[in-house]
């Protein structure tokens, strides 16, 4: 089940490179995730849960202006790996299985970038303007990321 839930939150940095990292620090942050005592505790300070906050917050907000660069362009796309590998890392943590929870998280942030500008592109066409696909891509990948961090638990 952790191999699953870290797969599955690296596919959330694909959509979100900074949501699931949020989302992993205020689930540690609030005792979800029993990252205290492990290499992952400064995932639970207060601090930690700010600044990824921020940063998510900020990239909801950059992804829909329309000079924001592709994620499929390496520097986009190897921050969603690097998180994937964060996120997966935590969670498997939280669950005794830290390698593997990083490797699913790579996995999935591979497939979520990949996977997550197919889908987009596809109802941003249906729709015939970007907005509401990314919008309906950030509901995703927020509901998501709480689903998982709770499932954890």
């Amino acid at each position: 089940m952790i191999y699953l839930l870290a797969l599955l939150i690296g596919i959330v940095t694909g959509l979100r490179a900074m949501t699931a990292p949020a989302a992993i620090a205020w689930g540690a942050w609030l005792g979800w995730l029993p990252l205290a005592g492990t290499w992952a505790s400064f995932m639970g300070h207060w601090i930690t849960v700010a600044i990824f906050t921020v940063l998510a917050l900020v990239e909801f907000v950059t992804d829909q202006l329309p000079s924001t660069p592709s994620r499929k362009v390496p520097q986009q796309f190897g921050a969603r790996i690097v998180m994937g590998a964060l996120a997966g890392a935590a969670i498997g943590t939280a669950g005794g299985i830290m390698v593997g929870g990083l490797a699913a998280g790579i996995i999935g942030a591979i497939l979520g970038t990949l996977g997550g500008a197919e889908v987009r592109g596809r109802l941003a066409a249906a729709f015939g303007k970007d907005l509401p696909a990314a919008l309906i891509e950030d509901a995703v990948a927020i509901l998501g990321a709480l689903l998982i961090v709770s499932a954890v638990a």
